[in-house]
């Protein structure tokens, strides 16, 4: 009895380890389609990054600066929901006239770009920089049609942490 009870232990253990060892390939799966997402947006939009710039210096398409800055100011809020996310890509259809397929690649390079400068507070200060010398002022009448999208799935609002990002980037762009 006790030898049949130790194979029923290793065959539990053997079948606890293969299924962590499946999910563990799953999520890195998961991980390289997050990547070539981002590589195959960066592609279409032209984004080309270089070792001696930062990522959001290397911008030269005033969209995905705008779509940085938007993915930023959407995750200084606490907990974006789904609908404010769908929101966001709603937005840049609609700003940009774009396909739908084609706002969700810069939906995905806009919340890497974040991503890579390290906090959406510092983000909002980098692109401001470089969307005011991509575009001057032009953009921000979309960021703001942009915003007020994401707010209706929200409480209609913008935290007090947006507020103060867009007095910045009100600032940025130099509007008064």
């Amino acid at each position: 009895m006790p030898i049949i009870l130790g194979a029923l232990a290793v065959l539990a253990a053997a079948y606890f380890w293969f299924m962590r060892a499946r999910n563990a390939a799953a999520a890195a799966n998961d991980i390289l389609d997050a990547a070539k997402d981002v590589r195959l947006a960066a592609r279409r939009f032209g984004f080309r990054r270089r070792s001696d710039v930062h990522p959001a210096e290397g911008i030269e398409d005033d969209r995905v600066a705008l779509a940085g800055l938007a993915a930023s100011l959407l995750e200084l809020q606490d907990y974006p929901t789904a609908e404010q996310k769908e929101a966001l890509v709603r937005g840049l259809r609609d700003q940009f006239s774009i396909p739908h397929s084609e706002a969700e690649e810069l939906a995905v390079l806009g919340r890497w770009i974040m991503q890579q400068c390290g906090s959406p507070d510092q983000a909002v200060t980098r692109l401001t920089r470089r969307l005011y010398k991509l575009s001057q002022q032009t953009r921000f009448a979309a960021l703001a049609e942009i915003l007020k999208g994401i707010a209706k799935f929200g409480d209609g609002s913008l935290s007090d942490k947006q507020k103060a990002a867009l007095g910045e980037i009100a600032r940025g762009l130099r509007i008064h």
